[in-house]
């Protein structure tokens, strides 16, 4: 850079910070690298979504897009430092279900859901399977139904943690069979599936991007996809809605940034993320996991959001689920 164009670019930021303003609203953003939060530990969908996707930005931006995991509280920790961090453009938080349902679940909330955070771009989604550890003998809802009323509380259910869609699934599940299963929260999908994998607990709703080499190599035992018919990226697998409950369940992942972030770098990042979704690698990538890109705009993922919200409030109220 020449030493004009230096002070041009020194005068350019002083006049900005003497109006109030930063750069990100003056046109310069991206100046620095870009950090992604996902409230979860490595290993899961979310996390997955997150770095790939984030590989794309940092080669679209030209600027490095670090991804850090900060999980645990059902994803409120993670959710709270992004609400909190300046609202630039440079800290974002990669959100799943959790973050709609912990609305109504968790009571004393540090964030407030819709004012402190902004959506900007909803991702992927990835659809549901309910599996076991086949040395439990369960192959089928019915199983599962005539094991759990044989021993109350003595079956469990996993989750990525409180307030996950995959503890929601599954309390509605209990409810909708009729029986008691314990609910152990892990800090991630990862984890949860560890323990699934080694029999440490009956049944787990999971994204089937994860469960599919368990559940082919006969390490897992899929009871049923979560989805309104077969699925196109499992058709041999039998729904719940054959078997008689006509549950839905799955994951989603997106984007948010803190409430007052400039409206010109949420269009710019959303922009960003929907080209991201079209790049080969991606697109290669999300068809082997089973995700389905959701490209859209920052607007409708605000809506989406909105209808999250009131969907799990429903989900909560119904199976009596409560928590602090």
């Amino acid at each position: 850079m020449q030493r004009r164009d230096f002070l041009h670019a020194g005068t350019a930021a002083a006049l900005a910070s003497a109006a109030g303003l930063s750069l990100a609203q003056t046109g310069a953003w991206p100046g620095k690298p870009v950090r992604i939060v996902v409230p979860f530990t490595p290993g899961g969908t979310t996390d997955m979504v997150a770095r790939l996707v984030g590989t794309e930005l940092s080669k679209q931006l030209g600027q490095s897009v670090i991804v850090e995991n900060k999980p645990g509280a059902g994803t409120v920790i993670g959710v709270d430092y992004v609400a909190k961090q300046p609202a630039d453009g440079y800290t974002l938080v990669c959100v799943a279900n959790s973050f709609t349902a912990n609305k109504t679940l968790v009571k004393s909330l540090p964030y407030d859901t819709v004012r402190d955070l902004k959506p900007v771009a909803l991702m992927g989604l990835s659809e549901h399977v309910l599996a076991t550890h086949p040395a439990s003998g369960i192959k089928t809802l019915a199983d599962l139904k005539q094991a759990a009323l044989a021993k109350p509380d003595a079956l469990t259910y996993a989750s990525f943690g409180n307030g996950t869609s995959a503890h929601l699934s599954g309390a509605l599940l209990c409810q909708m069979l009729g029986v008691d299963m314990v609910h152990v929260p892990y800090k991630g999908q990862g984890p949860a599936l560890t323990d699934l994998l080694g029999g440490q607990v009956t049944v787990m709703f999971g994204n089937w991007s994860e469960f599919r080499g368990h559940i082919e190599s006969g390490k897992l035992t899929a009871i049923g996809m979560a989805t309104a018919k077969r699925s196109r990226f499992a058709p041999q697998v039998p729904t719940l809605a054959e078997q008689g409950v006509a549950l839905e369940s799955n994951s989603w992942q997106g984007l948010l940034a803190p409430a007052a972030t400039p409206e010109a770098v949420v269009q710019r990042l959303n922009a960003e993320v929907n080209k991201a979704l079209a790049s080969p690698n991606v697109v290669e990538v999300f068809a082997k996991s089973g995700v389905v890109a959701q490209p859209g705009s920052a607007a409708q993922f605000s809506g989406f959001v909105n209808s999250e919200i009131g969907k799990y409030a429903e989900i909560i109220r119904r199976a009596n689920i409560t928590m602090g």
